[in-house]
């Protein structure tokens, strides 16, 4: 964004005008595929439905910031920041969360092979640790939120984090790359298990994409040391 000093009029910058709308990714497996771990009912309403409904959201508000920024209305701009931060975070962390998940023919719940498996090991002592952690820090999240299994690549080092609403996990460092995200919103888990949310983490587990989360690991990875 910049200033135009002979009209006193905001313009937008490159990147922003050029942005392409945000559009709601396919599943990469069938809205049953998942069960009996989450139910082809819960898959079609928090795809559909409520993905869907993030899209919409944040599609509108890049377009009324695009209007704001022309017209140099700045108390719009300032307004809609947190418009794009919840829907545009709803966007991002969805379109990870459905990678984040296979079906059990499909691979879903095999454990992590080496180079990850060992990293695993090494920062919470074993894979059954790990998801023990995740499960806790997960049911313990007020409201709604999201549970990450991140690589830190300032640290060097494996970590497990939460955030909150539809926060992404860069909202807490540009350092941290997701690679497991649990969406511990009721949408994502209500209609089948009520209120038990740890049983839902216990149970997604059956259905998570290791190969998923060691290859993002791997890619970024390489350019560090060795853990």
């Amino acid at each position: 964004m910049s200033l135009d000093v002979g009209t006193g009029k905001t313009t937008m910058e490159p990147c922003l005008e050029s942005m392409k709308t945000a559009s709601l990714p396919d599943l990469p497996y069938a809205y049953d595929a998942l069960e009996p771990a989450i139910s082809e009912e819960i898959m079609r309403l928090h795809h559909l439905k409520h993905h869907q409904t993030y899209v919409t959201n944040y599609n509108k508000a890049l377009d009324h910031l695009r209007s704001a920024l022309s017209s140099g209305d700045h108390s719009s701009v300032v307004k809609l920041q947190s418009q794009i931060k919840f829907n545009g975070g709803g966007h991002v962390n969805h379109a990870i969360f459905w990678k984040n998940l296979a079906p059990v023919h499909e691979g879903g719940g095999k454990p992590p092979q080496d180079p990850l498996s060992s990293a695993i090991d090494a920062h919470f002592g074993s894979l059954e640790e790990l998801m023990q952690k995740m499960n806790s820090e997960g049911a313990a999240v007020q409201g709604s939120g999201w549970v990450w299994f991140g690589l830190d690549k300032e640290l060097k080092r494996l970590v497990v984090e939460t955030t909150a609403n539809q926060d992404p996990l860069v909202t807490k460092g540009s350092h941290l790359v997701p690679l497991i995200g649990i969406d511990v919103w009721e949408h994502a888990y209500y209609p089948q298990y009520k209120n038990a949310r740890a049983e839902y983490l216990k149970n997604i587990w059956t259905v998570i994409n290791w190969k998923y989360a060691s290859d993002i690991f791997e890619k970024h990875n390489r350019g560090l040391n060795e853990f």
